[in-house]
């Protein structure tokens, strides 16, 4: 029979809802989904095991809040990036500008624990439940609002293959820097990832990114003529070159 738990006051309930995330952040992070145990998870939080159903309801769940904080809902800067056409009228361009800047500034927060980062790994490595959750609440609007811009700028539709080939591009352009941040201590031990260093990346990566939109519109508007030899080799003429032939 599991132990009863007595309802806590708000701000107890609250302390320890926390301190039951960041224990399970941990957890997840050193051993996976499959390998972590809410028996170590509490252990850490210094609670009663119960408070994992009070509070969560089962493991899954505990595990999807944790996940959900480390993928994290878009923060109130990247909201305001991406409703900033509607609100102030800004540009496309100006949009993915000022969506690119905050989405590093949150990615390259110096106060992130080191374990959002595992977890991430253990996840995309053996994908769980919890991701198509967490995807659809938190990726989801940032990548619709960045495909919005795209297709602005290149003139297609936004569920055109173009217009989300270029959206994942800035998006990774971004990620990189989250995923492969021990890659790039490695290959450039000297960047330090301050504000004007996230400021100097972020202009990088919209410049190269509407640089290349820029060619995307223009070639979507000026399709390149078909070639000679493709005309020369087409099924027609090859089955008229074999007529003349056997005349």
């Amino acid at each position: 029979m599991s132990a009863r738990v007595t309802p806590a006051a708000p701000a107890l309930a609250d302390d320890t809802r926390s301190r039951l995330i960041e224990s399970a952040g941990q957890v997840f992070a050193e051993s996976g989904f499959q390998g972590a145990t809410v028996r170590e998870i509490c252990s850490r939080a210094g609670v009663n095991i119960a408070l994992v159903n009070y509070h969560f309801g089962d493991k899954l769940e505990l595990y999807t809040e944790v996940l959900r904080l480390s993928i994290g809902a878009p923060t109130t800067l990247i909201q305001a990036a991406l409703n900033a056409g509607g609100e102030s009228g800004a540009a496309p361009a100006e949009i993915i500008r000022q969506t690119v800047h905050a989405m590093l500034q949150k990615i390259l927060s110096a106060d992130r624990p080191a374990w959002h980062f595992r977890l991430l790994a253990h996840e995309l490595a053996h994908p769980t439940p919890a991701i198509s959750i967490v995807i659809n609440e938190t990726a989801r609007p940032v990548y619709d609002g960045i495909r919005a811009a795209v297709a602005a700028i290149i003139g297609l539709p936004p569920d055109h293959d173009d217009t989300r080939f270029a959206a994942h591009s800035i998006i990774s352009q971004v990620v990189h820097y989250s995923h492969g941040r021990n890659m790039i201590a490695q290959l450039w031990p000297e960047l330090a990832m301050t504000p004007a260093r996230i400021a100097q990346i972020s202009e990088h990566i919209t410049a190269f990114s509407l640089a290349g939109l820029e060619h995307m519109k223009t070639k979507s508007r000026n399709p390149p003529p078909l070639q000679k030899a493709s005309l020369k080799n087409s099924p027609k003429n090859v089955l008229k070159k074999k007529t003349r032939g056997s005349r």
